[in-house]
């Protein structure tokens, strides 16, 4: 079986020892300690473990590590930059867009990759992006707040 030997997550390179069909879900969490992820439904249907792929947002329950091993991963432990939260990360604590937070990372996380290709969503927008996603405390409106708040955010600090 071929093994991934390294992968580029969070803007570093790091070794690990996979075999290439593993989950890139299972080696974030089980080998590299990042649990951001979280393993929901196993089948790519909750959005629970989404992480970014080049900067897509990717199912890392369906992605096998082999398929990602020259890809920049970014996972939530990632979005952080010189302490400082990403925007969509400080707007759900603002909003308080979370209740018991098992969703809260792939909701982030798929909204980030929404924010860096439409920069200015509208609602529908939104909400077709996050389609993907389940919130099962179902805070959807905060969560829309928020990802408006973040485009908000955004516009104002490029200005």
């Amino acid at each position: 079986m071929a093994t991934v030997t390294e992968l580029h997550v969070n803007g570093k390179a790091i070794a690990v020892d996979a075999d290439s069909e593993r989950s890139l879900l299972s080696v974030l969490r089980d080998d590299l300690g990042l649990t951001g992820a979280k393993y929901g439904c196993g089948e790519g249907q909750c959005g629970a473990c989404t992480v970014l792929v080049d900067g897509t947002a990717t199912h890392a329950c369906l992605t096998p590590v082999g398929k990602v091993e020259q890809k920049k991963i970014t996972t939530m432990e990632g979005l952080e930059q010189n302490g400082r939260l990403d925007p969509l990360q400080e707007s759900f604590l603002e909003i308080g867009a979370m209740q018991c937070a098992y969703c809260t990372s792939g909701m982030i996380m798929a909204g980030v990759a929404l924010l860096k290709r439409t920069p200015n969503p509208t609602e529908q927008e939104i909400v077709r992006s996050m389609e993907g996603n389940i919130c099962r405390c179902g805070t959807y409106r905060r969560i829309i707040a928020a990802i408006k708040r973040a485009a908000n955010l955004m516009a104002a600090s490029s200005q």
